[in-house]
C-alpha cells in the first residue's frame, strides 16, 4: 500500500492547540498536509470516534487520509482510514480487523523494534524521539541521526522520524535515511498552523533527490 504523500503525518493534540482542533487540521490540509492522525486518547471512545468523522470529510474533500491512534475497533467504528499502535500493540489482529485497504502504523525505538515489523502487516513506522520535544518532555532518550539512520535500515518498512522536528531539523532528519517525519506540537503550538505546515512541505520537497 503506498502511503500519503507527501511523507509527513500530522498527530493532533488538542491541548497544545491555539485554535480550536479541527481548525487546525483544516489549515494544514489546505497548506498540502495529506496525512492526519487523531490522538486524544483521554477523550472517551465516543468523542475520539466523533471527532475522526467530523475531520474525515475535511480531510476526503482534498485527498487527505486520517488515521487513529490507539484501538483499531474505534478506527473501525469511526471510518478511518487507518491505526496507529503502540509499540506493545497486535499489529497481526489489527490487520484482520480492519482489512487490507486500511494503513497500519506501530511506534518503534530501537533497531530491534525495527527488524520484527512484518511489511505483510504493517505499513509504516515512527521512530522517536529525535530530539527532546516538547509534547513530550522526558520522553525516553533522543536517539538522533545515528539511531534514525540505524532504524530506518534494520526496517523493512518506511519509517518516519518524530520528536523535536521543525522545518529547520527535517531535511537533517531526512538524510538519515528515513522516507519522512511526523509532527505534533510544532504544528498545534503555532500562531499560524498552515504556515508552519507549508514550512515544513518546502523542507520535505526540498530534501527529497
Amino acid at each position: 500500500m503506498r502511503l500519503p504523500e507527501p511523507p509527513l503525518l500530522l498527530i493532533t493534540d488538542r491541548r497544545q492547540a491555539r485554535w480550536p482542533l479541527v481548525e487546525v487540521m483544516a489549515h494544514a490540509i489546505r497548506a498540502g498536509c495529506r496525512w492526519i492522525s487523531v490522538r486524544e486518547k483521554d477523550l472517551s471512545e465516543d468523542d475520539q470516534v466523533a471527532l475522526v468523522r467530523a475531520l474525515l470529510p475535511i480531510a476526503w474533500r482534498d485527498g487527505a487520509r486520517v488515521s487513529l491512534h490507539g484501538d483499531p475497533a474505534l478506527a473501525k467504528e469511526a471510518n478511518a482510514d487507518g491505526v496507529h499502535l503502540s509499540a506493545r500493540s497486535d499489529p497481526i489482529a489489527a490487520r484482520k480487523l480492519l482489512g487490507a485497504d486500511r494503513i497500519i502504523g506501530v511506534s518503534i525505538h530501537t533497531v530491534t523494534e525495527a527488524e520484527a515489523i512484518d511489511p505483510g502487516v504493517v505499513n509504516y513506522a515512527i521512530a522517536g524521539p529525535a530530539f527532546q520535544t516538547a509534547s513530550k518532555p522526558g520522553y525516553g532518550p533522543e536517539i538522533g541521526r545515528k539511531g534514525l539512520a540505524e532504524i530506518a535500515a534494520a526496517a523493512r518498512v518506511p519509517v518516519l522520524a518524530i520528536g523535536g522536528i521543525n522545518a529547520m531539523r527535517a531535511a537533517e532528519m531526512l538524510a538519515a535515511g528515513p522516507a519522512g517525519i511526523a509532527v505534533m506540537g510544532g504544528v498545534m503550538r503555532a500562531a499560524d498552523p498552515g504556515q508552519e505546515m507549508k514550512a515544513l512541505l518546502a523542507t520535505i520537497t526540498g530534501a527529497r533527490p
